[in-house]
C-alpha cells in the first residue's frame, strides 16, 4: 500500500498548536471565516486554491482545515506532491467548534476563535469606470494596514477592475460576488513586505494625445484617471490637436499674429466644442453622446479632467507645437505644464505603458 504523505490530525490535536510555529489555511468561503475565523490563518477559498498556491509559505508546518474536511484533505494531498510538510484536519471546522464547545478535554485557547472584522461598507453603486475604483483608491489611500472594507457596485466591468487593481496595488481581495445585479467586493488594505515599488518596476504610465476629438479626449482620461487610482504615476503629453483639448472656453485676451488668430478661429476652443471622430453629423454627435453619458451616469471629460489634476496626473503641452498652433500659455488650462521632445522620452524611459492617441 503506498504511504499516505501528509497527515490527518484531530480537533483536540489541532487546538493545541502552536499558531506561531505553523501555517494555517483556511478553505472556506470568506463570508464563513468572518464569522468562525481562526486566528492567523491564510484564507484561500477551494475555488481559487489552484491560482494561490504560491500565498502559502513552505518554512513551516502547513496546516489545512474545511468546513467538513473533504476538501481539506484534497488539498493536503496536492500540497504534499509539491513537497509540503502538511496535515489536514479530520471533519473540518465543524468537527473543531464541537470539540471546542465541550465535548472535548481541552479547552480553547484564548486566542484561537478571532471575532468578526468590521468592515466599512463603500456604496459605489451607479458609478461608472472609472468611478468605482477611484472611489476605492481615495477612501483607502491614507487608511492603515489591516483596514477592511466592502465596495458595493453595479457596473459589470467592476468584477474584473476590482481583482486586477487589488492584484497591482499590493491590496488583499478577500471575496468578489455578484448577486441580485450588484458587485460586492470584499478588501483588505495591505502593503506586503518586500513588494516592489511602482518606480521601481517601471510602472509608470504615458499617453501621447495629438487628437482633438471628443471621444477619444474621454477614453485618454478614463484610462489616466484609472492608472492613477492603481497609485501609477500618469504623463499625459498633449500636440497639435490634441492642444484644443486643454483650451480656455473663454477668450483671454493673447496678443496674436494674424495667422495665430487665423489658427485659433478655425479650431475648438475649449472641451465643450470638441467634435467626433465618427458622426459628428454638425456638432449633433457630441450633444447625443453627452447626453448619453449624462444619462447613465459617466463623468464628463471636464469632470474627468478635474479628477486626474486632483489625482496628480501630469499634463504637458507641447511647446513647439503651441508655436505652430498659435497657442499661447496664458490660454491653457490651470495646471498645465509646458514641455518639449525630452520632457515626453523621459517620461517614456520610465513607463511600462505609452499610447499615441
Amino acid at each position: 500500500m503506498e504511504e499516505v504523505s501528509y497527515k490527518t490530525v484531530t480537533p483536540e490535536a489541532f487546538s493545541k498548536l502552536d499558531h506561531a510555529a505553523v501555517t494555517l489555511v483556511d478553505l472556506r468561503e470568506p463570508d464563513e471565516v468572518l464569522v468562525h475565523g481562526i486566528e492567523g490563518a491564510i484564507n484561500i477559498p477551494f475555488s481559487q486554491f489552484a491560482t494561490r498556491l504560491d500565498e502559502i509559505p513552505r518554512k513551516k508546518p502547513v496546516y489545512v482545515f474545511c468546513r467538513v474536511g473533504d476538501w481539506s484533505e484534497q488539498m493536503a494531498e496536492i500540497l504534499a506532491d509539491r513537497g509540503y510538510d502538511v496535515a489536514h484536519l479530520a471533519g473540518g471546522y465543524q468537527a473543531l467548534r464541537k470539540y471546542l464547545e465541550g465535548e472535548g478535554t481541552t479547552p480553547p485557547p484564548a486566542e484561537s476563535i478571532q471575532k468578526p472584522a468590521e468592515r466599512t461598507l463603500i456604496d459605489a453603486k451607479g458609478l461608472k469606470c472609472p468611478g468605482p475604483i477611484v472611489k476605492v483608491a481615495d477612501w483607502l489611500r491614507d487608511k492603515p494596514e489591516g483596514t477592511q472594507i466592502t465596495v458595493e457596485a453595479t457596473e459589470d466591468a467592476f468584477y474584473s477592475d476590482i481583482r486586477i487593481w487589488c492584484e497591482r496595488t499590493g491590496n488583499r481581495l478577500d471575496s468578489l460576488h455578484f448577486e441580485n445585479g450588484v458587485i460586492r467586493a470584499e478588501i483588505t488594505r495591505a502593503n506586503p513586505k518586500g513588494a516592489p515599488s511602482a518606480a521601481a518596476e517601471r510602472n509608470d504610465k504615458t499617453f501621447v494625445v495629438f487628437s482633438g476629438d471628443l471621444d477619444k479626449a474621454i477614453a485618454a482620461f478614463i484610462m489616466a484617471n484609472g492608472a492613477a487610482a492603481m497609485g501609477r504615476r500618469v504623463t499625459m503629453f498633449f500636440t497639435f490637436w490634441g492642444l484644443n483639448i486643454l483650451r480656455r472656453p473663454e477668450k483671454t485676451g493673447a496678443v496674436k499674429s494674424f495667422i495665430e488668430k487665423m489658427f485659433g478661429a478655425m479650431m475648438p476652443r475649449g472641451t465643450k466644442k470638441l467634435g467626433l471622430s465618427r458622426m459628428n453629423m454638425l456638432g449633433a454627435g457630441p450633444r447625443m453622446i453627452r447626453w448619453i453619458m449624462k444619462e447613465k451616469g459617466i463623468s464628463s471629460l471636464e469632470e474627468l479632467i478635474e479628477s486626474a489634476k486632483a489625482h496628480g496626473v501630469r499634463l504637458v503641452a507641447c511647446q513647439m507645437s503651441m508655436d505652430i498652433m498659435g497657442i499661447h500659455k496664458e490660454e491653457l488650462l490651470d495646471g498645465v505644464e509646458l514641455g518639449g521632445v525630452s520632457t515626453f522620452l523621459g517620461s517614456g524611459e520610465n513607463s511600462d505603458m505609452s499610447l499615441f492617441i
